[in-house]
Formats: C-alpha cells, structure tokens, sequence
C-alpha cells in the first residue's frame, strides 16, 4: 500500500516525535520529586542515556514508551496498518537494544528501573509512587 504523506512531510512529523521530557517522563519525573529525591538527567556517559540518574544511589529510571519499546500492553501490541514491513524490525531493533542497554548497566552495577507509558496513566499513580518509594529506598 502507498505511503499517504510524502518524504519531507514524513520526515517533519517524525523530526518532532520528542525523546526527552516526554509526558509520561515528565510524571514520573514530578513523582520522584515530590518524594524528595534529586537526579540527574539523561547522562551521555551511561548505556541508553537513562531518563533518572540517581549517581549516588547507583540507580536509574529509564521511562519507555509503550509503542516505541515493544511493552506487552493493547498500546505496545498495536501495530501499525501501514509500513509494517518497516516498523516491525524497527521495534524489534529498539528492543533489542533496551536489553543491551539494561545488560550493560547492571554488568556495571547500577540498578534498573524500567517505568512503561501505560502505568503514568492516573489511574495507576498510586501503584506507580509505591514502585518509586520502594526502587529509591532499597538499599
């Protein structure tokens, strides 16, 4: 099936597709604040560039979209109706990439949180403030 935007359109939209300060990052970013804990964000010198440093703590957040990420959920499921043979090894790479990175950063000692879009929604904030609460105060 022929693509309905074209080349320079495409490439704009995708151009504004944000990989920082997210909304779903932004939550949690607000949710880790509140509970008084300071961080650093997206260090360059880590594998994935982590959304949360906690350099101290040796922990980091990283805040992944469902769709982009692969995440077992209805959004992350979804596949696109156009383009597929495109977007299906795209997330594949992405995933694999997550592992690589999640690999790495444990091999070198930091701790891992992975926090999925779907449980930012409101719903779920209490859940997701006690996953916080816990992952920060572990020792």
């Amino acid at each position: 099936m022929k693509a309905t935007t074209t080349d320079p359109v495409r490439s704009a939209t995708m151009r504004a597709v944000k990989s920082k300060d997210t909304t779903p990052e932004m939550k949690v970013r607000r949710l880790v604040h509140g509970l008084g804990c300071r961080y650093r964000l997206h260090r360059k010198d880590l594998p994935g560039k982590p959304d949360l440093v906690f350099g101290s703590r040796r922990k980091v957040i990283m805040v992944n979209g469902c769709f982009w990420h692969g995440h077992d959920c209805a959004r992350g499921a979804r596949q696109p109706k156009s383009n597929s043979d495109y977007w299906k090894p795209k997330i594949g790479r992405n995933v694999a990439r997550d592992a690589t990175n999640l690999a790495a950063l444990q091999d070198a000692g930091w701790d891992v949180l992975t926090i999925w879009e779907c449980e930012t929604k409101a719903a779920d904030r209490p859940a997701l403030e006690k996953r916080l609460r816990e992952f920060l105060t572990a020792a």
